[in-house]
């Protein structure tokens, strides 16, 4: 069985068995079920809790709740979907070791809740960044980015952590981007503003401050830009002679970084005319694109990895957006809003404090209690019997 269904099992079990358990919940909704069925009988339950059912009240712990909690709650759950039966209800019963555990059987449903949201929202972003690649534009991507930076923050607040990027140890490697990323025009675009800054005296002044290398598509591109950045750079003059120059003295040649067939359409361009802040534009575009589809990825595998607390999974997945916000706020500086931020879409709703204190509270751990051996037991005596606790300490693993 999978740990996650056996754990919204065991929940619900826990509640039918112990309606009482629902006031431990209060943080767990029933959209974090990944069950449809299991979201409706959460739901159920909740409902007539809310209602004032004579279950809620029952001694539970006497054995003593009524079999109208089981068949009221089947009732209201089986008018919103097929499927359920007085049979299904003893199995979610059967599933539960121990109705006092709930709580931890709620974490493991948040936390499986948790994943699947990020990982719509990677997946969302995605799917944006790809069409926007294909149609020149990036407002969509930058809206669906905000978006997952919401989802992040609202759901380190359900879990107990601050929203704070965390750097993985080792960084996940993503699906494999398409092949065929490249397309002809953007090639062309690519070449033609590096023959613009060669031979256009001072247009590389204009895109300097906000375009890189990595913005380039063709890694080529990138590097015979960086060899155009660092004459700027030195003050010295730029055009075909001082710009073949850098490149032999940076070892592209040798190297087979760069060929001549390559430098042909850039160095031995003429007449060249257009823009290049337009056309650094139209780089950068693409590139933010780009960007937002490797993070979007990158957190997809972040997901995956098991291994990952959801604290953990919330701030590396922060971490990982942060390449997008870096490219996002040069494409703001490019289009004459340096002020990072300012077009940022508003963030998800606060999450209540009532369940901010609750998630902060199963998830600090506790520090261990070191006490002095009782006199009893120093004198040879025997110690009286320590209680136990009355439900299982949770622990954080962010």
């Amino acid at each position: 069985m999978e740990p996650l269904l056996a754990g919204e099992q065991a929940l619900l079990g826990a509640v039918l068995l112990d309606p009482r358990q629902l006031r431990r919940l209060e943080w767990l909704e029933p959209r974090d079920f990944h069950r449809p069925a299991h979201r409706v009988l959460f739901s159920a339950l909740r409902e007539l809790r809310d209602a004032g059912h004579p279950g809620f009240a029952a001694d539970s712990d006497h054995g003593e709740v009524p079999l109208e909690w089981l068949t009221d709650t089947l009732a209201l759950a089986g008018e919103r979907t097929r499927g359920l039966d007085p049979s299904y209800l003893h199995t979610l019963i059967a599933a539960c070791p121990r109705p006092g555990h709930a709580p931890l059987y709620g974490r493991i449903v948040l936390e499986g809740s948790i994943r699947r949201t990020v990982t719509e929202h990677a997946e969302r972003l995605l799917a944006v960044a790809e069409e926007g690649l294909a149609a020149g534009e990036v407002e969509g991507t930058a809206h669906q980015a905000d978006v997952l930076a919401g989802v992040l923050a609202d759901l380190a607040g359900r879990w107990g952590t601050p929203p704070r990027t965390q750097k993985p140890a080792a960084v996940p490697a993503p699906a494999a981007a398409p092949a065929a990323e490249l397309s002809d025009d953007a090639l062309a675009d690519e070449q033609f503003l590096l023959a613009l800054l060669v031979h256009q005296d001072g247009a590389l002044q204009g895109v300097f401050d906000w375009l890189r290398p990595g913005d380039f598509a063709d890694p080529g591109h990138g590097r015979l830009y960086r060899c155009l950045g660092a004459l700027h750079h030195r003050g010295e003059p730029i055009d075909s002679v001082t710009a073949l120059w850098e490149v032999q003295r940076r070892g592209l040649l040798a190297d087979g970084t760069l060929t001549e067939e390559q430098l042909t359409p850039v160095l031995g361009a003429h007449l060249v005319a257009g823009s290049a802040e337009w056309l650094g534009e139209q780089v950068l575009r693409a590139s933010l694109t780009r960007t937002a589809g490797h993070s979007a990825r990158q957190i997809t595998a972040l997901a995956a990895d098991e291994r990952l607390a959801p604290g953990q999974l919330v701030g590396q997945a922060l971490h990982a957006l942060g390449p997008l916000e870096e490219v996002r706020a040069r494409w703001r500086t490019a289009n004459g809003h340096p002020s990072p931020g300012t077009d940022r879409a508003a963030p998800a709703a606060d999450v209540p404090a009532a369940r901010v204190s609750a998630a902060l509270s199963r998830s600090t751990p506790q520090p261990p209690v070191y006490r002095t051996a009782p006199a009893a037991a120093r004198t040879g005596a025997a110690p009286a019997p320590r209680r136990r606790p009355s439900s299982f300490p949770l622990r954080s693993a962010q």
